[in-house]
């Protein structure tokens, strides 16, 4: 009898990734601002003309209608890792002096609003009962139903952890719709646009493709998070005036990820 032949399986294409849909708009959402954005480009500590724009932005944001969260970092006055590697200082205690950091830029955007007439209220992830409240979600949740902006500092509360880590657990703590993440940039690119005049900027991207090509969008830990909790990632120019706006309103600004 002749051979048989052995057919190998067709193998079927991959399936084409299903496009990541923005919101008409978002009903509660947290904004990640760096320490970096309360100085001038270059600077150091709080500039008050940044920081007027920043209170501005906000107040906008929050006239839309939606719940407002913020996340603040604290790399304008330090960064708890650099001073590990430059000083005698465990990245512990470097990493708790960041978290002080982060108070103070909490403390100098809620005076702003409250200038700009918009109420807030700063919770720390540390004990600071002098000059903020403990972060408890129900409270939190609470002062977000009553048209509250809610200033969150002291990233999670313990050293080690980034505070684009804090602002992904703190976006799914709250239930928020949209993690926004403000930047100099206006998205995510695949090579650093500064050095790279080539380089291909993304209008939607996943987070198996950010996580798996190194974007460094934010940290691993916080893509994954947002991923396996399904809470969609905005990297935008936050210094574009208008831009806080028009995400919260699901506008296409930036590069939006998804699964």
């Amino acid at each position: 009898m002749p051979a048989t032949t052995e057919r190998k399986p067709i193998r079927k294409p991959d399936p084409m990734p299903k496009p990541i849909a923005r919101s008409a708009r978002y009903k509660r959402v947290l904004l990640k601002l760096s320490g970096e954005a309360f100085c001038a480009p270059g600077g150091f500590g709080i500039d008050g003309h940044e920081l007027e724009l920043i209170a501005a932005e906000v107040r906008d944001a929050h006239k839309e209608g939606s719940q407002l969260a913020v996340v603040v970092g604290g790399g304008n006055f330090i960064r708890g890792a650099r001073l590990s590697k430059t000083l005698h200082i465990n990245q512990a205690t470097g990493d708790y002096m960041g978290m002080l950091a982060t108070v103070i830029n909490g403390l100098a955007l809620k005076e702003a609003l409250a200038h700009l007439g918009v109420d807030s209220r700063v919770m720390t992830a540390i004990d600071v009962r002098a000059v903020a409240e403990p972060f408890i979600r129900g409270r939190a949740l609470r002062h977000l139903e009553k048209g509250r902006v809610v200033i969150l500092v002291a990233g999670t509360g313990n050293p080690f952890f980034t505070t684009d880590t804090c602002a992904s657990l703190r976006a799914t703590e709250l239930e928020c719709d949209l993690l926004m993440k403000a930047t100099k940039v206006d998205g995510v690119y695949d090579a650093d646009p500064a050095r790279n005049p080539g380089a291909k900027r993304y209008d939607t991207l996943t987070f198996a493709r950010a996580i798996a090509d190194n974007l460094q969008v934010m940290d691993t830990a916080a893509l994954a998070m947002c991923r396996d909790n399904k809470i969609p990632l905005l990297v935008f120019d936050f210094k574009k005036p208008g831009n806080i706006r028009r995400a919260v309103r699901g506008e296409r600004v930036g590069t939006l990820l998804g699964e």
